[in-house]
């Protein structure tokens, strides 16, 4: 019997995340597979732990205070779900991304092709139309749009990621020190160093919606004051996190050029806009 770990965290989209664990309950698994759910509770107000207790009480709910935001939730999911038992993969789903028919099944047997020690992701499309790739494996950081054969990809979205156990022993959890984003960016750039090869599906494998407007800490139509505060919350765009992440992967010169570049930014975003 191989298990899966499926590991999520929320905070505040009931209906989203609703309809993301309606799609994972609906997958049809090979007969030897087992499917277990782990779902950070990042201080929920919106009613989303209960509701989920009461259509999916199989749902093991880990509850935070709010401050996790989603690597960090990510990372409790994983630690609690790796102390339970050593799953044979563990699958990361964002709780906006809403996964198609035999989603999971793709991704086993992508992972299968290569004797379960390669990660392996699927690129999500627009939920409106399906006509525009938002996520997914990237290469030379530029998304990877499917073209019916599986593709190398040397960078990865978080939405969703298949981890092999083999994989795990090696790299391990996500890196703390990351708040919100960039964790999965990391792992897997830390995997690519490792040698440990990552594969995009040949087809998208759910859909989920980019955001449309710039980010307020870079929109030159929100007031400094609020680009300034927005920069340094976790989800806007942290120096410092940003730093961390290019001083690992890209050295010290090329982080200190976009640590200065952002504040350049902040300062004055319509330089950046074309």
């Amino acid at each position: 019997m191989k298990q899966i770990a499926v590991l999520l965290t929320v905070f505040n989209r009931k209906e989203k995340t609703l309809l993301c664990l309606r799609n994972l309950h609906q997958q049809t698994l090979p007969n030897e597979c087992q499917m277990d759910i782990y779902l950070t509770n990042d201080g929920c107000t919106d009613g989303t732990p209960e509701a989920i207790k009461k259509q999916y009480p199989q749902v093991h709910i880990i509850n935070a205070q709010g401050n996790l935001y989603w690597n960090r939730g990510m990372h409790l999911a994983w630690q609690t779900a790796a102390k339970t038992k050593d799953y044979n993969y563990y699958l990361w789903i964002n709780d906006d991304t809403f996964i198609y028919e035999k989603a999971i099944e793709n991704l086993l047997s992508s992972a299968a092709i290569h004797e379960e020690k390669a990660i392996i992701t699927g690129a999500c499309e627009d939920t409106q139309t399906h006509s525009h790739i938002t996520y997914g494996g990237r290469k030379n950081w530029q998304i990877v749009i499917p073209n019916g054969k599986e593709t190398e990809v040397d960078c990865i979205n978080g939405n969703i990621v298949l981890i092999p156990q083999y994989v795990f022993h090696i790299l391990g959890n996500l890196d703390y020190y990351f708040t919100h984003s960039k964790g999965d960016f990391d792992y897997g750039m830390r995997a690519v160093k490792a040698g440990i090869k990552m594969y995009q599906v040949g087809v998208p494998l759910g859909a989920c919606d980019v955001h449309e407007k710039l980010d307020k800490w870079c929109n030159p139509e929100v007031p400094f004051i609020q680009r300034w505060k927005m920069l340094h919350q976790p989800n806007g765009m942290p120096p410092k996190e940003t730093f961390h992440l290019e001083h690992r992967h890209f050295g010290f010169f090329t982080a200190l050029k976009h640590f200065f570049s952002i504040y350049l930014r902040v300062c004055y975003p319509k330089l950046w806009i074309k």
